[in-house]
C-alpha cells in the first residue's frame, strides 16, 4: 500500500473512498486511530492508501474529479 492522498477533512475523506469505490479501486485510511486520540483537533491528518499497483488509476481518477491535493 502507497500513500495516496493524506487530509483531515472527513466528509473530503469518505468523498474520496466513493470515487474510488465506483471505480473499483480498494482504499484503506491509515492513522485513523491517532486522529481518534487527539480528540478531533485535526492535528494529525488521515492516510488514503491504495495498491501500488492501482496507482496511477487512483490519482487520475482524484485529478479528474479536482481532489488530488492533501489539505
Amino acid at each position: 500500500m502507497v500513500t495516496l492522498l493524506r487530509t483531515t477533512n472527513l466528509v473530503r475523506l469518505s468523498f474520496l473512498q466513493a470515487l474510488l469505490r465506483d471505480s473499483a479501486i480498494e482504499a484503506q485510511v491509515f492513522d485513523a486511530n491517532i486522529s481518534a486520540l487527539e480528540a478531533g483537533i485535526g492535528a494529525f491528518p488521515r492516510r488514503l492508501m491504495v495498491d501500488e499497483g492501482r496507482l496511477l488509476a487512483a490519482k487520475t481518477i482524484l485529478a479528474d474529479a479536482g481532489e488530488l491535493y492533501d489539505d
